[in-house]
């Protein structure tokens, strides 16, 4: 891994964190016994995405046959 991607990984687990966070708290409200806002589900669903991209799942792999005709 290089440091690009370990920062990036590093940032999607801050965010997963800070989104699980902010969840719970909301549930400790006794007001409002219901759970989760709006902003902690786009801070889950970002870092989500950004650990997808740290750990290379988006990267392009060529096929063999888009291999075998690029020779």
């Amino acid at each position: 891994m290089t440091l690009p991607d370990i920062l990036k990984l590093a940032a999607a687990i801050l965010l997963i964190i800070a989104g699980i966070w902010q969840y719970r708290r909301r549930s400790r409200d006794p007001e409002n016994g219901s759970y989760g806002s709006q902003s902690a589900v786009l801070l889950l669903a970002v870092g989500v995405i950004l650990l997808i991209v740290a750990l290379g799942g988006l990267e392009y792999r060529p096929s063999p046959s888009e291999l075998e005709s690029a020779r």
